[in-house]
């Protein structure tokens, strides 16, 4: 398709694939949201999940709305160096595993402004949870602005009314089914979207003539893998490491609600450290390649004049796609990238739902309610959170493309939240006095550089400004905003009196211990252990009674499900009365998704048995099963 031309790609093949994968999404949703029916399983999935549906959901939700469609556009126009955005987040994950990650698990937060009022109180809370909705709200525009250019490239629709078809559908199965149907919705959109990226760079290296053909039709300027250091304007090195690699990747990772609710979800603090580095290290490079593929591709084929010149950068994924592949094989490709594009959005709305039933309904309108009103008023918000999002579509669709309307939104509100998290969780001087001085201060700081860009100027690295206003300077704005405000946390948190170690413990560095035996109540045993198969015996709920378990502070630790074990299974597994295990399903995929924490609570007459009550049994989805994998947790 030329740039001049408006054409419609694919057929009724198309539409018929669509239509099928709809209903399959909606189906998958409903059937694994079928047992929500607490705001816990409705938010954190009960905590069940094993590391490698959270890591590939998890890519599902990072390769989301934009992805297929922004860095087509890029590695178009720009060549290998797209990749720069999925290969510079490496650098934090230390930091992430072995710091943020235990203490949001073990201290049980239900929302990042929660962890915010439990380290500085309710004021910081306060501003965190505005932030926080500011940026949910937003980025679900952008995903749904996205997905209306997307579906009107394929199918020739208006934006708005393709926006408003995701809208709904996302709406629909997240209401039902909360975070179970987003992991299980985006474990099969993350398996999808991968296979058909990597699948469209095949069909087009084939059809080029093979790998030496495809690299040779690139342009020698474009090959390599990293943009000039400060150069052009829209796409350079120091633009995308300090909008990208810093202040994104550290909002996203460590803030972005959606994304802590996936690592919540995880039934182990190891769980999610896998999750975590197999993302980082193994999947990210993975769906870089599947998510550039069509860019790449289109560029190779322009060059070789198999595809007419000039392509729209903006439509070349779609363009491509339908130039290679049979209609029927389009329609798949298209429905996996509306799988990439819906599967973000989900995550969004329900993590918005979230932070407004646990920081402002909670709270400040119903703070006694009994917990099927908060699950209500949760769904309440999912459609309405979808609302919120269509009515910024317009705002969102006047930027020239989505790679910049996303930059500059970042850029914009992620720098003050991402350095106060930094300070937060690694200095343990850092007071709350401190945190409203460097919220505060880079809040403002972020306001004054859009309504006067110049004070960027000496943090763009010699950068353009490339544009006036909110447009100037936008990925500079992310490396002006960071380093501003990291200066003046430095500073006040020299100035302001010492945070109290004894009220933040379990909450910084060099604490995590004392979160782990918060969580679990008693001392931690930090025995590897042996995992062991053992029979199921049912017991009735008067016999092994579950108990609501609170901390110190009095906030709610969950529902803790009592077993017993044999004093024999019990050395095995390397565990003693009081211990915390894990009960799996004994088959290897089943038990990736069907898990439940249990406390020891006494011994089983019998060696090779464990006696469990129903309900623990219900809980996890563990109804019928003869046999448990039983693993030492803590």
């Amino acid at each position: 398709m030329s740039g001049g031309e408006t054409q419609v790609a694919g057929s009724a093949v198309t539409y018929v694939v669509l239509v099928i994968y709809f209903i399959v999404v909606l189906g998958f949703g409903a059937i694994f949201g079928r047992n929500t029916k607490s705001t816990k399983d409705f938010f954190f999935a009960g905590q069940r999940f094993a590391w490698w549906i959270i890591a590939f959901s998890l890519v599902a939700t990072t390769v989301g709305s934009y992805s297929f469609i922004k860095y087509s556009q890029v590695a178009y126009q720009h060549g290998t160096s797209a990749s720069m955005s999925y290969t510079n987040d490496w650098f934090w994950m230390p930091f992430f595993m072995f710091i943020w990650l235990p203490v949001i698990y073990f201290s049980r937060v239900t929302s990042v402004p929660e962890f915010f009022e439990r380290r500085f109180g309710r004021g910081v809370r306060n501003i965190v949870t505005v932030v926080m909705l500011v940026y949910l709200l937003g980025y679900i525009g952008v995903n749904l602005v996205t997905m209306g250019q997307a579906l009107s490239a394929m199918l020739g629709w208006k934006v708005t009314t393709a926006a408003w078809v995701v809208a709904i559908i996302c709406a629909i199965y997240v209401t039902a089914g909360g975070q179970t149907s987003v992991i299980m919705t985006d474990l099969l959109q993350g398996l999808i979207l991968l296979i058909a990226g990597l699948a469209l760079l095949g069909v087009g290296v084939w059809t080029l003539g093979g790998f030496g053909d495809f690299w040779h039709a690139i342009p020698e300027a474009i090959r390599a893998p990293l943009r000039p250091y400060n150069h052009p304007p829209e796409f350079n090195f120091t633009g995308v490491f300090w909008q990208d690699g810093v202040s994104q990747t550290m909002f996203a990772y460590f803030i972005n609600q959606g994304m802590i609710m996936r690592f919540l979800a995880a039934r182990s603090e190891a769980d999610g450290r896998k999750a975590m580095a197999f993302t980082i290290l193994c999947l990210m490079f993975v769906s870089m390649v599947a998510v550039c593929s069509g860019g790449w591709i289109g560029r190779a084929l322009v060059e070789t004049g198999m595809m007419p010149a000039p392509l729209d950068p903006k439509s070349i994924f779609v363009d491509v796609a339908d130039f290679l592949l049979h209609p029927a094989v389009f329609g798949f490709l298209m429905a996996a990238v509306t799988a990439a594009l819906m599967s973000t959005a989900d995550t969004l709305i329900n993590a918005t739902s979230a932070v407004v039933v646990n920081d402002i309904w909670k709270p400040y309108i119903r703070p006694n309610a009994d917990d099927k009103h908060y699950l209500k008023v949760a769904r309440v918000v999912t459609i309405s959170a979808a609302l919120v999002g269509m009515a910024l579509v317009p705002l969102f669709d006047s930027f020239k493309s989505i790679y910049q309307a996303h930059a500059a939104f970042t850029a914009a509100i992620t720098p003050p939240m991402a350095v106060v998290v930094v300070l937060a969780i690694g200095w343990k001087r850092f007071s709350t006095r401190a945190a409203l001085i460097t919220l505060g201060g880079g809040i403002l700081a972020m306001i004054v550089s859009i309504a006067y860009p110049d004070v960027i100027k000496p943090f763009s690295f010699g950068v353009e400004p490339g544009g006036e206003g909110f447009r100037a300077w936008s990925f500079q704005r992310a490396a002006y905003g960071f380093m501003v405000t990291f200066v003046l946390g430095l500073i006040a948190g020299k100035i302001s009196p010492r945070a109290d170690l004894d009220q933040i413990r379990g909450l910084v560095w060099g604490t995590v211990d004392d979160a782990r035996r918060r969580y679990k109540g008693s001392a931690v045993n930090y025995s590897v252990g042996k995992p062991a198969l053992l029979a199921v015996e049912v017991l009735d709920e008067d016999d092994l009674p579950a108990a609501e378990v609170t901390d110190a502070e009095g906030f709610m630790r969950g529902t803790r499900h009592p077993v017993r074990v044999h004093p024999d299974d019990l050395g095995n597994l390397d565990a003693h009365v009081g211990d915390l295990l894990l009960a799996i399903h004994p088959h290897p995929i089943i038990g990736g998704w069907s898990s439940a924490h249990v406390e020891v609570t006494g011994e089983a007459p019998r060696p090779g048995a464990i006696q469990i009550s129903k309900q623990a049994l219900a809980a996890a989805g563990l109804e019928g099963v003869d046999r448990l994998r039983m693993r030492l947790l803590m």
